[in-house]
């Protein structure tokens, strides 16, 4: 391992100012940097510890009804915090989906939302074509073992899939990431913070360089009674999502009065699923109109050598998760 430098930020403007060194990183929990940095695929000069600085570590209620979650909030107290659990069911759900419990309660909300994918090219060094490790190198998932890869979004340059649970159910709820770096603090759109693959796959995040992630915002929600977190999987614990769907929905008897639909396990991104959405909103739920929407959310897929089961696979997940949300007897697409 290369020579490193650390320093620890005691407010959010000092770990703003230290951060200013290319190549410098901030460390929270450290789950997925330290596995990185020890397999020799992140290389940081500096880093960052943030894990002193106070307010970030705190859940609070906004004026209008919703939810600040500190980036050093731990997984595991955010699935378990009382407000979390009570407004926003479906965080809470895809955060118990996530990793195992020693990993839960060391992760953080910041650190979450910028692990990385776990694409064996890109974890192993010894593959020297990852677009993603090493830019202009080429993708050896394209031709190699892709069943765990995307089937939307992708590009020429990599079909890399996003691993985290949590941040499926945050683009459901339209949640708001708050950033500080040197230019100030701002907002950024949840649908906004991950990036598609394109020419540039080896970057992440519309993150500035510098910028530390402060919290993340929740809207008031109306889908604290139909919520539902399905994570299909190769085994029932501390396995990634194959597929997976955030389904939450505003129910008026057995119409759906709006909804929203997130996949996880499809792309380089959680990928909403508004095709789906706009097809069963102000429509009584049924098996024919699920199926229909199931279809249209996957419309535009391209699914590799390996990975052609995806497609029913998520339809099946779609219908199954949004029944379960709506509390009836769920089928299969």
């Amino acid at each position: 391992m290369d020579a490193i430098s650390y320093e620890r930020a005691a407010d959010i403007a000092g770990a703003v100012r230290a951060a200013q060194q290319p190549g410098t990183m901030f460390i929270g929990g450290g789950t997925n940097l330290l596995d990185l940095m020890k397999g020799g695929v992140t290389r940081p000069v500096k880093l960052v510890d943030i894990t002193r600085i106070q307010g970030l570590d705190t859940v609070s209620t906004l004026p209008d009804g919703g939810l600040r979650i500190g980036a050093l909030v731990r997984n595991s107290d955010a699935a378990n915090h009382a407000l979390v659990r009570e407004r926003y069911p479906l965080l809470s759900q895809a955060l118990l989906a996530g990793a195992s419990a020693q990993l839960r309660n060391m992760a953080t909300v910041g650190g979450n939302l910028m692990q990385r994918t776990r694409c064996p090219y890109f974890y192993d060094t010894a593959f020297t074509a990852c677009n993603k490790r090493e830019p202009g190198s080429g993708c050896a998932a394209i031709n190699g073992h892709n069943r765990m890869h995307a089937i939307l979004g992708a590009s020429a340059q990599c079909i890399a899939v996003n691993p985290s649970d949590m941040s499926v159910a945050l683009a459901a709820l339209d949640a708001n990431v708050r950033v500080s770096g040197p230019q100030g603090e701002r907002v950024i759109p949840f649908s906004e913070f991950h990036r598609l693959p394109g020419e540039r796959p080896d970057v992440d995040t519309t993150l500035r360089p510098g910028e530390l992630i402060t919290a993340v915002d929740l809207p008031r929600s109306v889908f604290s009674e139909h919520a539902h977190y399905l994570k299909v999987r190769d085994r029932a614990s501390y396995a990634f999502a194959l597929v997976s769907v955030a389904a939450a929905l505003q129910m008026d008897g057995n119409t759906v009065r709006s909804a929203r639909i997130a996949l996880g396990g499809v792309a380089h991104k959680p990928w909403r699923a508004s095709a789906a959405e706009q097809m069963i909103t102000g429509h009584p739920l049924s098996d024919a109109t699920l199926r229909h929407a199931a279809a249209a959310a996957m419309s535009e897929a391209r699914p590799q050598r390996d990975n052609a089961f995806k497609v029913r696979l998520a339809q099946n997940a779609i219908v199954r998760a949004v029944n379960q949300a709506a509390g009836r007897v769920g089928g299969f697409a």
